[in-house]
């Protein structure tokens, strides 16, 4: 599909054009990895087709499970909620660090500025406005919790991230829209600062934690279509996040 503008089209109107769309979303169902001391998702049945004519589910689960947006009161009582975001705010370019090889050596590991600059050299600069997007191939391990989480080892958390001098040079420097990743947090597991979380949001920008599918995104090109709940006054929420790729 290629929708594009014509010479006569209302100046200002954009236009993508991509030929498929790629899910980055995970389903939610219960036993998904959760950050420890998350509340856990359930689902229950309502109402039953032979009993009330219709089918209908009740479901709980905290606004930082599954795929999902973090929002400025994440961290701070009096900033915004996730509600506040606006569309336009939430269809962003982006671009895909490819990771894996650094994240299977270690999984500690976090992304350097010269991993940036080794990108860029492939790639041209990380343009402004664009989600800064960290491929560390975690995804694969979504369906054993313990392993998504790095918990096997008893020591603490353990997952790839984007380092603080990294996110300090995508965010300050080159003045990206937002951060995220297919691991559990933007940060390694054993950063518990949440710097990268703190350092985008108190600019309002938008961090995406355990997306999927990052594998199945070129280097540069795609256009992110972000949809949070929009729960007011949220923390954040369960996000649907589709990548529109040429």
């Amino acid at each position: 599909m290629d929708e594009t503008t014509g010479g006569g089209s209302p100046p200002g109107l954009r236009s993508i054009g991509y030929s498929r769309v790629v899910d980055l979303t995970h389903v939610v169902r219960p036993g998904i990895p959760l950050w420890p001391g998350d509340p856990p998702v359930e689902i229950n049945e309502v109402a039953q087709i032979a009993t009330h004519g219709y089918f209908l589910r009740r479901f709980a689960m905290g606004e930082h499970a599954g795929t999902h947006m973090n929002a400025p009161r994440s961290f701070d009582g009096q900033g915004a909620g996730i509600d506040a975001y606006t569309p336009e705010e939430l269809v962003v370019p982006a671009i895909v660090i490819d990771f894996r090889s650094q994240a299977a050596t270690d999984p500690d590991n976090s992304l350097s500025p010269g991993d940036i600059l080794a990108w860029e050299e492939k790639h041209g600069l990380v343009p402004a406005g664009a989600m800064a997007l960290l491929n560390t191939g975690w995804q694969r391990k979504w369906e054993n919790p313990s392993a998504y989480l790095g918990l096997d080892g008893g020591e603490g958390l353990r997952f790839p991230g984007f380092g603080q001098d990294a996110a300090r040079l995508l965010v300050e420097d080159r003045g990206v829209a937002g951060l995220g990743t297919d691991a559990a947090g933007v940060e390694p597991g054993q950063d518990d600062s949440f710097f990268a979380n703190r350092l985008v949001l108190d600019r309002r920008g938008i961090i995406l934690e355990c997306l999927a599918n990052l594998d199945r995104l070129p280097a540069t090109g795609a256009t992110l279509v972000i949809g949070p709940l929009r729960l007011e006054g949220g923390s954040g929420a369960p996000a649907s996040v589709l990548a529109l790729v040429p």
